[in-house]
């Protein structure tokens, strides 16, 4: 981990409602710098609204969220600005745009643009999206439209890079590369927060897994103390506590 530096991301006793329903609870957890935490629960425990929390998508009751040590800006424009990036469920890509295009959107406000053009362009490489970069990004198949999408995450060089279901329609082998991936950016010093159904991937790739039900904090450890944990066992990964 990273000595006495700040967490990439800290979540402190978060409460979120919406009406008269509470979708979060007094969460609570960190995800330091070269550390990968996954988040996982049935559908509805909570897991996107706390991405869109951190994202500044809806506001908590009550709580705070801090990244690298300040609280988390008020809009979502001043996220990349503040070492945020985030992946969408559905893909968000620009349609009739070629792949390089949609990978230098984020950064036509950060660069010049042959300075961004380069950085998108080397961002491709490292994803094996060289050839592809002047495809329109409708044409390619799904997978590869997932690892764009990506690209595009990753080419701002994120100090927190927030993953909404990264292996959702992938192949096996296509999971397989993407937990390569996701191990490297660790090593790199980089912070990822993952939401993701893919039990096996969750385990293969998270430093420590929050489970959340019914937006509240049931159990926070490593894959081995989840897996292990009975209740969460019964409940998350299909198997029957003893």
């Amino acid at each position: 981990m990273s000595g006495n530096a700040s967490p990439r991301l800290t979540v402190s006793a978060l409460t979120v409602a919406f009406g008269g329903l509470t979708a979060l609870k007094n969460v609570s957890f960190t995800v330091e710098a070269d550390e990968t935490v996954a988040l996982i629960g049935p559908n509805g425990a909570g897991k996107t609204t706390v991405f869109n929390a951190v994202c500044s998508l809806v506001r908590p009751k009550s709580g705070s969220i801090s990244i690298n040590g300040r609280p988390a800006p008020d809009s979502t424009s001043a996220l990349l600005e503040q070492g945020v990036s985030r992946t969408l469920q559905g893909l968000g890509l620009f349609s009739g745009l070629t792949v390089l295009e949609n990978v230098l959107v984020p950064l036509t406000s950060l660069r010049q643009r042959t300075a961004a053009a380069q950085t998108a362009a080397a961002m491709l490489e490292r994803l094996s999206l060289g050839s592809y970069a002047q495809a329109p990004v409708d044409s390619l198949p799904y997978a590869m439209r997932k690892r764009v999408a990506l690209a595009r995450a990753l080419v701002t060089n994120p100090s927190l890079l927030l993953l909404d279901e990264p292996a959702g329609g992938l192949s096996r082998e296509d999971i397989s590369d993407l937990a390569d991936l996701v191990r490297s950016l660790r090593t790199q010093g980089n912070a990822v927060l993952l939401v993701e159904h893919h039990v096996d991937f969750v385990m293969e790739v998270a430093d420590r897994v929050v489970v959340l039900d019914f937006g509240e904090v049931v159990a926070i450890g490593t894959p081995d103390e989840v897996r292990s944990d009975p209740a969460v066992e019964a409940a998350y990964l299909g198997l029957e506590a003893a």
